[in-house]
């Protein structure tokens, strides 16, 4: 008896351990398989990619599908019922309406952060060098829409640094504002760090000191009606891991503390 209740005692001191972090334990990898859906914010493109790629390859049994869009998009299919494992906000405030929905289990927990830059097109033809130029005559800018989170940031540097801009154009998530950049459509977007340093090929990313105003959390959570909780919760742990946070670190994004929460 005395091995056995030393695996039970160890096994409970592993779960409340991991309870004190902010993030429930993970499952054991030999009992996580099958379908595991995620939605994600967009600016998670490329690095959940890399990630669902790597977790797929630690678990054989998993198959990983992700549904990028706008975190306030997946908010609202989320709470309408669509169906999904874990969801992945860039921001608190569209986590916070799945939650407040009742859609969430347990606390989200912050996994990253990320703040803007100018994305201009290579070379950066308008010699844009600050917030302020953006405001000059003839300069077309792109703007995510205030719903959503790169849209908030956006609106949030910009009242920062007291410059008033008026878009050409709005868009429902920040790979849709930086496409408008890339064909040429506009002069300069204000997107996240990642999302320029992704698209070196053909932007520009110019830091301006306002964006320390408007930093992004990132929360992620299992969500309440998940079809996979077990897979969910051994992805989520896979994001907070050391390979996890080195994939979004090496894409830009800031470290947050091991098992923080909020913003």
């Amino acid at each position: 008896m005395r091995p056995r209740l030393a695996a039970a005692l160890a096994a409970a001191t592993l779960a409340l351990s991991a309870c004190g972090s902010g993030a429930a334990p993970a499952p054991d990898a030999s009992t996580v398989d099958g379908n595991l859906s995620v939605f994600a914010a967009a600016s998670l493109t490329e690095t959940f990619t890399r990630i669902g790629k790597d977790f797929e390859a630690a678990h054989p049994g998993v198959k990983v599908t992700f549904n990028f869009a706008g975190s306030a998009a997946l908010a609202t299919q989320i709470n309408q019922g669509a169906p999904a494992d874990m969801f992945a906000s860039a921001a608190p405030a569209n986590m916070k309406t799945v939650s407040d929905a009742g859609n969430a289990t347990g606390t989200p927990t912050t996994f990253a952060r990320n703040q803007l830059v100018i994305a201009v097109p290579k070379g950066n033809p308008k010699g844009i060098s600050t917030l302020a130029d953006l405001a000059k005559p003839g300069v077309k800018v792109a703007l995510c829409a205030a719903q959503v989170p790169c849209g908030a940031a956006a609106k949030t540097a910009l009242a920062a640094g007291g410059v008033a801009v008026t878009p050409v154009t709005q868009e429902q998530d920040v790979k849709s504002a930086l496409s408008k950049v890339k064909l040429g459509e506009v002069d300069a977007a204000l997107v996240y760090r990642t999302d320029a340093r992704a698209a070196l090929s053909t932007v520009d990313g110019v830091e301006f000191p306002e964006s320390a105003k408007a930093v992004n959390a990132y929360p992620i959570v299992v969500l309440k009606h998940a079809r996979n909780p077990a897979a969910a919760q051994a992805f989520v742990a896979y994001v907070l891991s050391d390979k996890g946070r080195g994939v979004l670190t090496g894409a830009g994004f800031q470290a947050d503390s091991p098992g923080g929460t909020g913003p």
